[in-house]
């Protein structure tokens, strides 16, 4: 019952509400989380979500009049114009503007049916946006939300539906019920399941994969293009964002691989850059791979798959030297693969490359004299650069030798840190080497490339990402934003192109402990929400289901060959142990089914029974009243006279047929006599009127 004080018809009108109000937030957040929204337009539908939440719970209390409502409207219409053409400058960004304006208006002054069902609309509309703006695992957080607040919705809809209409008796209709509710069930929850799979595995995810693509957010990734000017890596280097994803072939893949994205030769001081060269188009062979690399390789080949998120770059990633790639690329200058258009999000490709020893490796191609004197351009330089690289180089028999002393040098020199220098100068390396002596990566691979350059070692700079992390969940490597990095690599003689880098680890380290094990977690969570559901198409479809009907194949098989192997000798133990122990297990078989079947009505005969005989001993008490007043409505039940708990005994009993209301009438007045008046000679009265009920004389049915 509830409690006093409280009207249940307003607590299910305050709980829809509510439910309702938050279908129509969680549709808002699911459109804001894509990201498309303007500042404004966020605010502005915030405060007015937050404002009907006040004034459903009864914190503010004011009514907006329907003559404001109209005004406003009015005003907004006539503003939308100024919108269109001076502010938003764009017809589909004014009219959202529009939408959510109608959205906030309407939301603040729901009041009648029609209201709420204007305001679920403009929820279902907004979290079909989301649908189409979204690609991100946010807004499956935000549909499950939805969902919730739907099933809330219309349930207190449904209650709140049937508490406005007049009270009615059900006296028939209650046979079979709870059969007839168990295959209502059974039959909804199998209509569910074949709804789903039939959504799921036989309807494509490319239309809404594409639209995603379409409108996807791309992330500004600089130093992958012809000029790139020093500080722009470390910028980047303080974004978390996952850039790639990299599927190895094989357990043992390496951990520490450089995954190079482009190279730069020449230096003005300040900016590296490529000259402008449009490169070698490699298209794709007959067998649908592009051959990147031609001639003798040494060293050892992998193969992996590289995903790439939505990014503003035409280059790809690969790791040691490219072989063989699954799409057609463009060989641009100093070794360089790219696309000649920027990829959409979650663009896959495949690389089979070379990893070679630098101690083993070998060059069989040579560098023309030309490219010599590229790799060793130089800008009017500080003379102290010349001196400090001169002195570094000093007992180093080989150019190798040279190389790994500069390399050694600047990392144990020489600080590392993400903070820019905190002013312009004229001469950013000569003021990294001799004045502040810290920074990232690009001042630690440009100081290199220039001090092998001042020596005679041909040398460049490349730009890319390092390592990455390995996902144990989703078993890729994850490269963020944060992983960029820049390296040297410097021509010797006889070895080719080696790489080397001078940058000390970063003192910060990699995070670890409970964060990073829930960045594993959503990154995975997100990874199998791209590949299963915004790219789930034909042809995974025919992966998944290959991969059903190969593993329930393989079952199949196993249970049978264990079935067979095993089928006679539990066969014959079997038939042993019935022979010994059949006839007892049968007894108990039956005796336990008699239990459970009857064992709760004849317990309740009993005490029944007991507190019958305390009663008509003269032993009886109040509680003896409420209980066998509680029988008399069961065995009413079981006839179809269901008392509504908004009735009274007495209204209950003038409801019924003329004698069984007699009867019922004449038990409500002894169970008051001895319930609330203590008269205990009543007692023999109630167990009288109730055998007679029971046992179907004065014109009712014998049960």
């Amino acid at each position: 019952m509830p409690r006093a004080g409280i009207n249940p018809q307003l607590s299910v009108e305050r709980f829809f509400q509510l439910s309702v109000l938050c279908l129509v937030t969680t549709g808002y957040l699911a459109v804001a989380g894509s990201g498309y929204l303007d500042l404004p337009t966020v605010l502005l539908t915030g405060l007015g979500l937050v404002l009907r939440t006040l004034l459903v719970t009864g914190v503010l209390r004011f009514n907006i009049s329907d003559r404001l409502v109209t005004s406003a409207t009015l005003a907004y219409i006539c503003f939308y114009p100024l919108d269109y053409f001076f502010l938003s400058r764009s017809f589909l960004v004014a009219t959202v503007h529009l939408v959510f304006f109608l959205a906030v208006v309407k939301i603040l002054t729901a009041r009648t049916n029609r209201d709420y069902l204007y305001t679920a609309t403009i929820a279902f509309l907004e979290i079909l946006a989301a649908a189409i703006l979204s690609a991100s695992l946010n807004f499956l957080l935000f549909l499950g939300l939805y969902l919730l607040s739907a099933i809330a919705a219309f349930t207190s809809a449904e209650i709140r539906r049937a508490m406005q209409k007049p009270h009615q008796i059900a006296r028939s209709g209650l046979r079979l019920f709870h059969p007839r509710l168990a295959g209502l069930a059974v039959f909804v929850t199998a209509g569910i399941l074949v709804l789903t799979a039939g959504l799921f595995f036989l309807l494509p995810r490319s239309a809404n994969a594409a639209l995603s693509r379409l409108t996807a957010r791309r992330l500004h990734v600089p130093g992958f293009s012809n000029e790139v000017t020093l500080g722009q890596i470390g910028q980047f280097k303080n974004d978390s964002s996952a850039v790639m994803h990299v599927r190895p072939n094989s357990r043992d893949f390496p951990s520490d691989l450089k995954w190079r994205g482009a190279a730069l030769s020449e230096f003005d001081g300040k900016r590296w850059s490529n000259p402008s060269d449009a490169g070698q188009h490699i298209p794709l062979g007959p067998a649908g791979w592009a051959l990147v690399t031609n001639g003798p390789q040494t060293g050892r080949r992998l193969f992996y798959q590289v995903t790439l998120n939505a990014g503003d770059s035409d280059a790809l990633f690969v790791a040691g030297r490219p072989e063989h790639m699954s799409v057609a690329v463009i060989r641009g200058p100093n070794d360089s693969v790219r696309l000649g258009y920027v990829p959409p999000d979650n663009f896959r490709y495949a690389v089979t490359s070379i990893v070679e020893d630098p101690e083993r490796a070998v060059d069989h191609t040579g560098l023309s004299a030309w490219s010599r004197a590229r790799y060793l351009q130089l800008p009017p330089l500080d003379p102290r650069l010349r001196a400090l690289a001169g002195d570094v180089i000093v007992g180093s028999a080989s150019n190798y030798q040279r190389a790994r002393a500069i390399e050694s040098y600047l990392r144990t020199s020489y600080g590392y840190t993400l903070d820019l220098p905190e002013r312009e100068t004229r001469d950013p390396i000569a003021y990294f080497l001799f004045e502040r002596k810290k920074g990232h990566c690009e001042y630690f691979a440009s100081a290199m490339t220039v001090m092998l350059r001042a020596v005679g070692i041909p040398a460049r700079i490349a730009n890319g990402f390092q390592s990455g992390t390995f996902n144990p969940i989703s078993q890729l490597y994850v490269i963020r934003a944060s992983d960029a990095h820049s390296w040297v690599e410097a021509y010797i003689e006889g070895r080719g192109w080696i790489a080397f880098d001078p940058t000390p680890p970063d003192p910060r380290g990699r995070p670890s402990g409970l964060l990073a094990r829930l960045a594993l977690w959503t990154d995975a969570a997100d990874t199998f929400w791209q590949d299963w559901v915004l790219r789930y198409d034909l042809g995974r479809q025919l992966v998944l289901a290959e991969r059903l009907q190969s593993s329930s194949r393989r079952l199949g098989i196993q249970w049978v060959d264990r079935w067979s192997a095993s089928a006679i000798e539990w066969s014959s133990r079997f038939r042993a142990w019935f022979t010994g122990q059949g006839p007892a297990l049968g007894l108990s078989l039956l005796l336990s089914i008699a239990a459970v079947l009857g064992g709760p009505r004849a317990w309740r005969a009993l005490r029944m029974l007991h507190r019958v005989r305390r009663v008509r001993d003269g032993r009886a008490s109040a509680g003896d009243a409420t209980l066998l007043y509680a029988r008399m409505l069961d065995v009413l039940r079981r006839r179809g006279f269901q008392k509504p708990v908004w009735f009274t005994p007495k209204e209950f009993a003038a409801s019924l047929p003329a004698e069984t209301g007699m009867l019922v009438d004449q038990f409500t007045h002894a169970y008051n006599e001895l319930r609330f008046g203590g008269k205990l000679d009543a007692a023999p009265r109630l167990t009288l009127l109730l055998e007679e009920l029971e046992t179907g004389r004065n014109g009712i049915p014998a049960l």
